[in-house]
């Protein structure tokens, strides 16, 4: 699957643009714990080319973004893009579909039951904006350092935490954190701390528009909450 990804970058332009999402890095002069790339997909011209990683993507996103992740580190190292970087943990990518199939099986409806969405795979939903919170920070990626100096992961890149998709900021910042290696305290490095921007929005189910025409049909009576997103 691997090859394939690398095949499907070469052809839709994103290893170009992961060349420049590199070099942009590389050129800075501020250090990273984490070097994060936004790559766009098309699941239908993925499928052409190997059905099953096309299906891997659409119903295990977070798993197979771990392959786009060591395809990404491979390139880098081999084509020198980033000197600075040294551990593949230190790459998160974020899979981002430029359609889905349109399937109801793929639609996201809080107003449809029973409620099935325990997969973490990726899902449309389409709904009336009615809040929305303000810009905040939010921790993209954190490096911590074991506290016992002897041990090896008292140094470089070993121990990395990055935020994924559905994760509350505790998942990625915390104080409790121990070394998988020797079990001592972590304790993150705050200079490489990368931050991004999230804001909450309030939306709810489009249908709401049938109640608010004013008028009552024979249908059983039915109740439309809000619900909540968080954009990063």
């Amino acid at each position: 699957m691997r090859e394939v990804v690398l095949v499907y970058l070469d052809r839709s332009g994103g290893l170009q643009k992961f060349v420049h999402d590199c070099k942009k890095y590389n050129d800075s002069k501020q250090s990273y714990a984490v070097y994060r790339f936004i790559i766009s997909i098309n699941p239908s011209d993925i499928a052409e080319l190997d059905a099953t990683l096309g299906n891997y993507i659409l119903h295990n996103p977070l798993q197979a973004a771990q392959i786009f992740q060591s395809v990404c580190f491979v390139a880098i190292k081999t084509l020198s893009l980033i000197e600075q970087l040294q551990t593949e943990a230190q790459i998160s990518v974020l899979l981002k579909p430029t359609h889905l199939p349109p399937f109801p099986s793929y639609v996201l409806s809080l107003s449809a039951y029973p409620f099935n969405y325990t997969s973490q795979r990726f899902y449309m939903s389409e709904g009336i904006v009615i809040a929305m919170g303000t810009v905040t920070k939010y921790t993209q990626g954190a490096r911590f350092l074991c506290t016992e100096e002897t041990c090896p992961f008292s140094e470089g890149f070993r121990c990395i935490r990055v935020h994924c998709p559905g994760a509350t900021e505790s998942a990625t910042v915390r104080t409790d954190f121990v070394c998988s290696l020797c079990s001592s305290p972590l304790q993150e490095d705050m200079k490489f701390r990368v931050l991004g921007d999230k804001q909450i929005v309030e939306m709810i189910d489009a249908k709401v528009l049938k109640a608010l025409k004013g008028y009552s049909n024979d249908k059983s009576h039915f109740r439309i909450q809000a619900f909540t997103l968080f954009l990063r």
